[in-house]
């Protein structure tokens, strides 16, 4: 076994940045509510605004357009409603269309009906089937309300980003809402929610290296906007209900202003790592398959098959190994099963996939104990055929 752990699972979460760090510690003795006039209250809300125009920054978004919430799964319930409202006249979505490689939190449908939700088909290179996407939307059934379409724009598994802005185009066409799910883009490549031309951006904290438990619902404007999730207090203009969670904002602010600072030097480091990952991997075991490498990539993913491995025991031997990697989304309890994605892509699920994802203090050191640790796991595969 390694002596010293190698985190290679930044997708899942990352470790606390420095600033965040520090950001926190600053504001441990914050104590106020910030919905409060008095001293202590203000000192808290001036945090809380300050972590509001960091977030935004980091989207190229208003601040004034963006909505705290508990993280990227409440802020993704939150819009993914047939209930919405311009000013106080209800509007309705009549329909969902979201991509076949949606992350759970999404995929799963929000608070629409599941008969009210489509799959949008991707290719085999993983990228949403934005002509199967015109096509229904084309077919929409205007009587019921609006279409909503929900597409990622990096996926969290294979890195793959998608044609978001060509997405945005086709649906504006048809009149509809368009949701972008940001989490995994996020500080990693460019992100303008006026650019990409989406209605709704999700960001979520940890996956940037601020605190858990806390993302945001950025929109482009606040015309038209989704039916609050929770109701109560009005915080948030009304959007989402709650004392703020103080602390985690001003941690996230923070991890958002880093990313911002350190985008073009720790990407550009981060996109060699995974560079010299993959050829070391290659080096190692020519037949293993990389996902997506013909296609747009987040810098620091790589989402692979080594044959006669099953993912489970992969991820099982590289954690004896001392590497620390996921078989893709972390967001299912634990559980390793099929991967939605590989089957969407038209591969075999039973096939097993591994995903390392490389984060800002990733090293070289780091990513050849992960080379020799794959030398050794594939090295005791068993012959093909006879999967581990």
């Amino acid at each position: 076994m390694a002596t010293a752990r190698l985190y290679l699972d930044w997708n899942a979460t990352a470790p606390l940045h420095p600033a965040a760090r520090a950001a926190l510690l600053r504001a441990i003795d914050l104590f106020g509510n910030p919905s409060s006039v008095h001293g202590e209250g203000r000192a808290v809300r001036a945090a809380i605004e300050m972590a509001r125009r960091q977030v935004a920054a980091l989207v190229g978004a208003d601040p004034a357009h963006v909505t705290f919430t508990s993280g990227a799964t409440e802020a993704a319930n939150t819009v993914l409603t047939p209930d919405f409202r311009m000013g106080r006249k209800p509007v309705a979505v009549g329909h969902l269309y979201r991509s076949a490689i949606e992350h759970p939190a999404l995929r799963e449908g929000g608070r629409f009906a599941r008969e009210n939700t489509s799959e949008i088909p991707v290719t085999s290179g993983g990228v949403a089937d934005l002509a199967a996407l015109d096509a229904m939307l084309g077919s929409h059934d205007k009587e019921s309300g609006l279409p909503m379409v929900a597409i990622m724009l990096a996926n969290n598994e294979t890195g793959i980003l998608q044609p978001v802005e060509e997405a945005s185009s086709i649906v504006r066409s048809h009149g509809g809402i368009f949701v972008v799910d940001a989490v995994q883009a996020a500080g990693r490549v460019p992100v303008d929610i006026n650019k990409i031309g989406a209605d709704f951006l999700i960001v979520s904290s940890h996956k940037i290296g601020g605190p858990k438990g806390v993302g945001a619902l950025i929109s482009r404007g606040e015309v038209l906007m989704p039916a609050p999730l929770i109701h109560g207090g009005g915080q948030e203009k009304g959007h989402r209900s709650g004392t703020e969670n103080s602390l985690a904002l001003i941690g996230f602010g923070a991890a958002a202003a880093a990313a911002v600072e350190e985008f073009d030097a720790r990407n550009a480091a981060i996109s060699l790592l995974r560079d010299r990952l993959e050829a070391g991997m290659h080096r190692s075991a020519p037949d293993v398959i990389i996902y997506g490498v013909d296609e747009k990539r987040v810098p620091n993913t790589s989402f692979f098959t080594l044959p006669g491995l099953k993912a489970e025991t992969g991820q099982i031997a590289f954690d004896l190994e001392g590497v620390a990697l996921s078989a893709g989304s972390a967001c299912s309890s634990g559980k390793v099963g099929d991967s939605h994605v590989l089957v969407a892509m038209g591969r075999d699920p039973k096939l097993g996939a591994l995903r390392i994802s490389l984060g800002f203090s990733t090293t070289e050191e780091d990513v050849d104990g992960a080379i020799a640790a794959f030398a050794k796991i594939a090295g005791r595969r068993k012959p093909a055929g006879q999967a581990a």
